[in-house]
């Protein structure tokens, strides 16, 4: 049986690039900067959320059809994965050595070893007190990790053959996703009285960078691939799915301070970003916006941007570069454009070629 490679799904990749950029924003810089977009930045840690989702979806649009056909070699994949993930994660911690050393300030001597140990492993996402070790976004990477060991045994899973049977089943994930964060705001475990994104709990730790509560997100998005074969690429419901969940997303946003920041951070907007995800992928003029050349130039390199920006910045910063240079007056802009330079720039001299060399290597 033949399996045909899927068409590329350009508008995704563009939408990476607004996604990557919204988690450099939310890190550096004030939200009241971008006007009515400050919603959206003050909330930008969704954009991890949606990451993780959208990492489900275009694995199972890749590879499920090959894993139901019985010809995606576990072994395989999780080489070609661990190639297009390592040597981006590898730079980050070098670019993020400086780090090590306030590291072992804010930790005891056994975490801290521990944290030295886990994180080129990619597990330090699993104990909460060390999941932003070293590299503070990477936590992501022990979840991906974890998912990507997941993937050929989930793609290889039946789906429902009817699409009411579908949509029962995303919704059940939907409610699964949410558990997690209801949980924590019915019980409280940290006793914080109404927690937010400056807020720190070892169970709000845990919710938030474990990749337990995140595994619902990215098995919706693995199943969201079988809703979206359903669908035909042109039909205008498309891009009614997709406007109602960026509309839905905005106004969800604009109320962000008023909604539970637990469940918001995760398994609550699990059907938003579907929507999002069934509207890009189809053939619309919402598509075509997001599928513009230098959006996805700069999605391409997203995960560049995403995995290196925090260290970077804080080595341009704690450097003086900026200021020997006289381009210190031109903060944060002048900042932000070197992180999407040295993303692309990273993208195309680090990531594609050691990904190429590594895969004839070890047979991906």
């Amino acid at each position: 049986m033949e399996v045909t490679k899927p068409a590329r799904l350009d508008a995704l990749t563009g939408l990476r690039c607004f996604a990557a950029l919204n988690i450099v924003f939310f890190h550096f810089s004030n939200p009241l900067w971008f006007g009515p977009f400050a919603p959206i930045v003050n909330a930008g840690y969704v954009s991890v959320s949606f990451f993780i989702m959208l990492s489900g979806f275009v694995l199972a649009y890749n590879y499920a059809e090959r894993a139901r056909a019985g010809r995606l070699d576990p072994v395989r994949f999780w080489k070609a994965r661990w190639t297009r993930l390592y040597p981006v994660y590898l730079l980050s911690l070098i670019l993020g050595t400086r780090m090590l050393f306030t590291e072992y300030r804010a930790h005891s001597h056994t975490l801290f070893v521990t944290g030295l140990v886990l994180t080129p492993l990619l597990l330090q996402g699993w104990i909460p007190k060390i999941a932003t070790f070293w590299n503070t976004p990477a936590w992501t990477m022990s979840a991906e990790a974890f998912f990507y060991l997941l993937f050929p045994w989930l793609a290889s899973r039946r789906r429902p053959s009817t699409l009411r049977g579908l949509l029962l089943l995303l919704g059940a994930l939907w409610l699964v996703g949410i558990v997690p964060g209801a949980l924590y705001v019915l019980l409280s475990p940290d006793h914080i009285p109404w927690p937010n994104r400056f807020s720190y709990g070892i169970w709000l730790q845990a919710l938030k960078f474990t990749p337990l509560p995140h595994l619902p997100g990215f098995v919706f998005g693995a199943f969201l691939a079988s809703l979206d074969a359903r669908i035909p690429r042109t039909s205008r419901l498309r891009l009614a799915v997709g406007l109602a969940g960026f509309a839905c997303l905005y106004v969800t946003l604009m109320h962000e301070p008023r909604l539970p920041y637990a469940m918001l951070h995760d398994g609550l907007l699990i059907p938003i970003f579907g929507a999002m995800i069934l509207g890009l992928a189809g053939e619309n003029t919402l598509s075509r916006f997001f599928g513009l050349a230098p959006l996805v130039f700069v999605g391409e390199a997203s995960y560049c941007l995403y995995l290196l920006h925090f260290n970077l910045w804080n080595l341009l910063h704690q450097s003086g570069i900026l200021k020997t240079l006289g381009l210190a007056r031109f903060d944060p802009w002048i900042s932000y454009a070197l992180l999407i330079s040295i993303a692309i720039a990273a993208f195309h001299l680090v990531e594609k070629p050691a990904q190429r060399w590594l895969r004839t290597r070890i047979g991906a």
